[in-house]
């Protein structure tokens, strides 16, 4: 018979393998009962994910992000005491010990309808992109990591050909690059990958770069960089394909190919929403929301040459994410309030069939956390 000591000791060993999963989730209509930010245990070996519990209520905390220095999450949506001017919030927790998430703050997000959001490399900014109005801002981060006013707001001008999805610019995500001085946001509603020069010691927004400009009415959504950002990957939402950019001798991005999220033969209603390169750099992943399915490109002579189209496991996958061991892809599915875990071959690329599927009302962004508070 195991002694006492030994079973907390096992106890330990396995618990110690666990990686904390935050659940950013919709609240309002149709959301599944969602009270806020959830969280879920994951464990590398198995693949097992637990029941996710609430962290933290809070309304709308759709997408999330971490500090890169301290122990603080943070969520866009609406905040707690409505702001004068109606905007979005992007709000700040800090990670306590469970980890369970302390709400510290929260600040407007310079414009209507926040839909995504990133930390800069420095950890003295946050950026958020609007999507109803098509405004994008930074904020400016206190020592203790919660954000104050806009620093800047930019608001875009323009339409797409697209009269129902492009009738305005709609900012739909904002990524920081490694160097920490450019913000790269997709705009929905311009058909451009919109790039500003950004300066981390004021948090402000300087000189519009030269953007990179999609297909008209493909739609960009959301990007990925290579682990040189010598590549970029652009999610396109309306015409269902991934662009594959490369960055040319004055530190530009250009197209130099795209390719179809869906199986030929297809022609039902589809939306892609995700797109993430594989630790290694040798796959591509992206998400199809009608078809449902996780499309895996094999990046040949750089080049998007697709390999699969696996079943994703539930409706509408909103948002996916590879483990940091990249053995597992975690799919978040926004209409059938669930997440599946899909095993993966990391010398093919290949998906497997869901091995775990679990509750979760109305996922729409995962984020692995930090296990430090452990």
């Amino acid at each position: 018979m195991r002694t006492g000591a030994a079973l907390l000791l096992g106890f330990l060993a396995v618990s110690a393998q666990a990686v904390p999963v935050f659940i950013g989730t919709n609240t309002g209509q149709r959301a599944g009962g969602s009270k806020g930010i959830y969280l879920a245990d994951f464990d590398p070996a198995t693949g097992k994910l637990t029941e996710p519990s609430l962290a933290a209520e809070y309304a709308q905390p759709g997408f999330l992000a971490l500090h890169p220095k301290k122990p603080l999450l943070y969520a866009i949506g609406s905040p707690n005491k409505p702001f004068a001017d109606r905007t979005g919030s992007v709000a700040a927790f800090a990670i306590k010990s469970g980890p369970k998430l302390e709400f510290l703050g929260e600040a407007s997000s310079g414009g209507n309808g926040p839909c995504h959001l990133a930390v800069d490399p420095a950890g003295t900014t946050v950026a958020v992109a609007n999507y109803g109005d098509g405004k994008f801002a930074t904020l400016r981060l206190d020592e203790s990591g919660v954000p104050g006013p806009p620093v800047s707001v930019i608001a875009s001008k323009g339409t797409g050909p697209n009269k129902q999805r492009q009738d305005g610019p709609h900012a739909h995500g904002v990524y920081f690059n490694r160097a920490g001085d450019r913000l790269f946001v997709p705009d929905l509603g311009l058909d451009r990958v919109l790039i500003r020069a950004f300066d981390p010691a004021t948090s402000k927004l300087g000189d519009s770069l030269p953007p990179l400009a999609t297909a008209p009415g493909a739609g960009p959504r959301h990007l990925a960089f290579s682990a040189d950002e010598s590549l970029v990957f652009v999610i396109n939402e309306l015409d269902a394909t991934a662009q594959l950019a490369r960055k040319d001798g004055e530190g530009n991005y250009q197209t130099i190919g795209t390719a179809s999220t869906l199986p030929d033969g297809f022609t039902a209603a589809n939306t892609t929403a995700e797109i993430e390169p594989s630790p290694d750099g040798k796959f591509v992943y992206a998400s199809n929301r009608g078809h449902d399915s996780i499309v895996v490109f094999r990046l040949d002579d750089k080049r998007l040459a697709p390999i699969q189209h696996a079943p994703c496991g539930g409706k509408t996958p909103r948002h996916f994410k590879l483990s940091p061991c990249g053995k597992w892809l975690l799919c978040a599915h926004m209409e059938s309030h669930t997440i599946s875990v899909l095993p993966r071959d990391p010398a093919t690329g290949r998906l497997g069939g869901t091995v775990c599927t679990v509750a979760s009302p109305s996922p729409i962004c995962l984020l692995f956390g930090a296990d430090s508070t452990r």
